[in-house]
């Protein structure tokens, strides 16, 4: 069965779950990394593939430079955005 999927999405998780690692005091419950993770893919191009070849050429494109970059951005522009102002609710 085919089904569409962006790329991007599987990276920014990735990328998200490593820098949250090397960072503590930040976070983690399961709304703030959904909403670290929105906030990083509206910020990049989408890559949408339907195929297991489209997904594998596209992984390698992604590992380019320039796109490892603009995904590290990307996530720790939006730990910084949802840290300082964090969506999920307060258990008192």
């Amino acid at each position: 069965m085919l089904h569409l999927v962006n790329i991007n999405e599987h990276i920014v998780s990735e990328t998200l779950a490593e820098i949250l690692k090397k960072h503590e005091g930040i976070c983690t419950c399961e709304r703030c990394r959904y909403d670290m993770t929105a906030l990083a893919l509206n910020k990049l191009k989408p890559n949408y593939v339907v195929s297991a070849e489209g997904a594998v050429f596209s992984r390698v494109a992604l590992l380019e430079a320039q796109n490892v970059a603009d995904v590290v951005r990307s996530v720790t522009d939006s730990i910084s955005t949802v840290s300082k102002n964090p969506r999920h609710l307060v258990k008192l």
